[in-house]
């Protein structure tokens, strides 16, 4: 479908219920995202619409993409819908994972999914600068740098970035083997890294936290497993 088809398209859903457009718009083929389709979705539409992408992915219904006609469509501008931030395991590519093309949301990926001032950032330019409605800041199971930090590892500049994963070990509250050898710990560690994260957005960045407040964005955490390929959603606010 040519970028003016689409664009035709969107334009035959223009009074249909708007949760219709974001569905519409974020499961395209060809086309990318402008302010118009981006600004009339609520933060709520955008979480459901990665969630189904989610669900096509675990299912194997992804959309076909023409992701050239996508590369030269947004070459001039973006307008994306939501930002993550996860962990740089090769295996959690949040883009594919929820089915999305380009321009539809930011991405930035760092070892343990972990908070830093750059990273907040990266937040805030995408949400208070381009206009991004939702923020996910999510972990997964099995992760490496949990594990890193769990044993204490110590190498070069790993060893201050595994620092900052500690706080989620000690406020994790589990009954069997706290060992990196245990999977339900490990993946218990990163379930409260991601919580940890959540609150870390919160509190040190006002600008943040203010969109938040005015319900101009959500932000909202995730476990990815890398068994069955789903991401749940943590600390959704109704």
């Amino acid at each position: 479908m040519k970028r003016r088809h689409f664009l035709a398209a969107l334009g035959a859903f223009a009074t249909t219920r708007p949760e219709a457009v974001a569905a519409q718009v974020l499961t395209g083929s060809t086309g990318v995202l402008t302010k118009e389709d981006r600004d009339r979705m609520t933060p709520g539409h955008v979480i459901d619409e990665l969630k189904k992408g989610n669900e096509r992915f675990r299912t194997g219904t992804m959309v076909s993409r023409d992701y050239r006609a996508q590369q030269r469509s947004s070459a001039a501008s973006q307008f994306p819908a939501a930002v993550a931030l996860g962990c740089v395991d090769s295996r959690v590519p949040v883009e594919i994972i929820c089915d999305v093309g380009i321009g539809d949301m930011f991405s930035a990926r760092i070892a343990g999914n972990i908070v830093d001032d750059d990273l907040l950032g990266s937040l805030e330019f995408a949400c208070a600068v381009a206009g991004a409605k939702v923020i996910v800041l999510f972990g997964h199971t099995s992760c490496g740098a949990i594990k890193g930090a769990i044993d204490d590892v110590e190498m070069g500049n790993l060893t201050g970035l595994l620092a900052r994963i500690k706080p989620a070990i000690a406020a994790t509250t589990f009954s069997g083997e706290k060992s990196s050898k245990h999977a339900n710990y490990v993946d218990a560690v990163a379930r409260t890294n991601v919580l940890l994260g959540l609150d870390s957005i919160r509190r040190r960045s006002p600008i943040l936290a203010d969109l938040e407040k005015k319900e101009t964005i959500q932000i909202v955490g995730g476990m990815y497993d890398l068994g069955d390929g789903k991401l749940s959603f943590l600390g959704e606010r109704n």
